[in-house]
């Protein structure tokens, strides 16, 4: 009996080992994280300069055109 729960556990262990579905998941979070951070860096700018600046100046030109 304990001969079989340890060749059934060791079965299950090297399926386990050799199951590739989650990789994929990880990869695709992983870049999410990466785009995630340099988008925060390129918006979080403190001072007016960037590409933050660039969109509140073409917001700022669109509300002066419609006003």
């Amino acid at each position: 009996m304990l001969t079989k729960l340890y060749v059934e556990s060791s079965l299950f262990l090297s399926s386990l080992r050799k199951d590739q579905r989650g990789v994929t998941a990880i990869e695709y979070a992983l870049v999410a994280a990466g785009i995630a951070g340099v988008v925060a860096v390129l918006f979080s700018s403190g001072d007016a300069t960037g590409l933050a600046a660039a969109i509140k100046a073409a917001f700022a030109k669109v509300t002066k055109a419609i006003g």
